[in-house]
């Protein structure tokens, strides 16, 4: 039953949330999805949410489910708009997708004050700076 099903390894699918190119900070993010796989990922379904405590109280958003019909190979794709408010909660993205007749599914998970300066990185595909879990 369970056991006798494949578990499929997610490998070389990234989430990353990077400041818009001229920013201020009221600008909202671009969190993205990259497919660094020489194939199209294709009915990519990915949920996000966000939760944690913020000055003692516990927050929570609403949770949204995008749908991306197909991500080319080495490209990259918007998932959706970010406010820095959100940085002080863990910010969650779970994503699911069809790879040469295999379903993957992976969480990305973007703990509380990690999405900050000091924390980035290149981007690819991008030519700028930003958050990447891989």
């Amino acid at each position: 039953m369970l056991k006798d099903i494949p578990q499929q390894k997610v490998e070389d699918l990234a989430i990353a949330i990077v400041p818009p190119a001229e920013s201020s900070e009221d600008d909202l993010w671009d969190v993205m999805i990259i497919n660094l796989h020489e194939a199209r990922i294709k009915s990519v379904m990915v949920t996000a949410k966000g939760y944690g405590e913020i000055t003692g109280e516990k927050k929570e958003t609403a949770t949204f489910r995008y749908f991306i019909e197909e991500v080319g190979p080495l490209a990259i794709e918007k998932i959706e708009p970010i406010q820095p408010a959100v940085f002080e909660l863990t910010n969650e993205y779970w994503v699911s997708f069809s790879l040469n007749g295999h379903l993957f599914d992976k969480k990305y998970i973007f703990v509380k004050g990690s999405i900050s300066p000091e924390n980035f990185t290149p981007i690819p595909f991008l030519n700028r700076k930003g958050i990447l879990i891989r």
